[in-house]
């Protein structure tokens, strides 16, 4: 620390109340004290302790058993998931630019916010942030790098929006994209990435449910029919498994997608910064345990797995 009036440099002089190094000037003896530093914005809460608040969301618990544990209020919880998932969506879209892939599946994962579909009343009927919600995933086959997610309604303006970003995230190289049925996928691809993929969608045909069954979980798969939809597909590589596979990680690792629980998001906001953290974090601080790196050193735009502290930082 230098003197603003003598310029000479300040010894130490003890420590403020709230820890910060303070300095004296041996000639005119003025005090200062160190810089303060806000990795969290206007929030008070200590750093050290945002990042156990984080972590124990991100290893599936809720809210309120965060609160619980932590003694940190509910409030405060959900303002910090805010802060940290915008600074998460804003990494992604830094970091995850025209990036060459191979082979790419895409699915989506169904939520619902505040309560489903069928239980809105009249009066929440326009409401688009009130009920059933999909997010649209993208992922790497490869090197299971989660390329880009979309948070909508399974519509077609949210399937254009999806894969608007999945263009935006993959260079002009060619590669294999592979979807599920869903109908919006084919015209909004033919429409946003054409010559530039290799598409192909994978078909589930369902048994009928068995009895009891109906309420929580669909029939049982008895065929998946491989369709070419634009180029040249390799039907081998015609697959959605690992896509799917990331749907049951999200289900363990998000509390709020647990299903039969009432952990469910109330608002649309939180639903979107929980989302934003778990595919960063996912993707720059978590070693794939078939990789043994993340996901972002096997695509080569990261050296070395990052810390939660790091990831809150950006």
């Amino acid at each position: 620390m230098t003197c603003h009036n003598c310029q000479i440099q300040c010894r130490r002089f003890g420590k403020h109340r709230n820890g910060l190094q303070r300095f004296r000037c041996n000639q005119c003896h003025k005090t200062y004290t160190e810089d303060h530093q806000r990795p969290l914005d206007e929030m008070r809460l200590p750093f050290d302790k945002a990042c156990s608040i984080l972590q124990l969301l991100l290893e599936g618990m809720s809210v309120r058993s965060v609160e619980r544990i932590t003694g940190v209020h509910r409030d405060t919880i959900l303002k910090l998931l805010v802060l940290v998932g915008e600074r998460c969506q804003r990494l992604m879209d830094e970091k995850l630019v025209d990036l060459d892939v191979s082979d790419v599946q895409c699915d989506e994962i169904w939520g619902f916010v505040g309560k489903k579909e069928g239980h809105k009343t009249a009066y929440e009927e326009q409401s688009q942030e009130i009920g059933d919600c999909y997010c649209f995933i993208a992922i790497e086959r490869n090197t299971k790098m989660v390329l880009t997610y979309h948070l909508g309604k399974r519509s077609v303006a949210s399937t254009q929006h999806f894969v608007h970003k999945l263009a935006y995230a993959t260079s002009n190289t060619p590669y294999q994209l592979t979807t599920d049925g869903f109908r919006p996928y084919t015209k909004a691809i033919r429409k946003q990435m054409r010559g530039r993929v290799d598409f192909a969608q994978l078909v589930k045909i369902y048994s009928r449910p068995r009895e009891g069954e109906q309420r929580y979980s669909p029939g049982e798969v008895v065929e998946a029919r491989p369709f070419r939809i634009m180029g040249n597909p390799d039907n081998a590589r015609i697959c959605t498994s690992h896509v799917e596979r990331q749907n049951l990680s999200i289900r363990m690792g998000m509390r709020r997608m647990t299903r039969l629980t009432n952990a469910f998001s109330k608002k649309w906001e939180n639903l979107e910064a929980a989302y934003a953290l778990w595919f960063a974090y996912y993707n720059f601080c978590r070693s794939h345990s078939t990789l043994h790196v993340t996901p972002a050193m096997e695509s080569g735009i990261a050296t070395h797995p990052w810390t939660l502290k790091q990831l809150v930082l950006g």
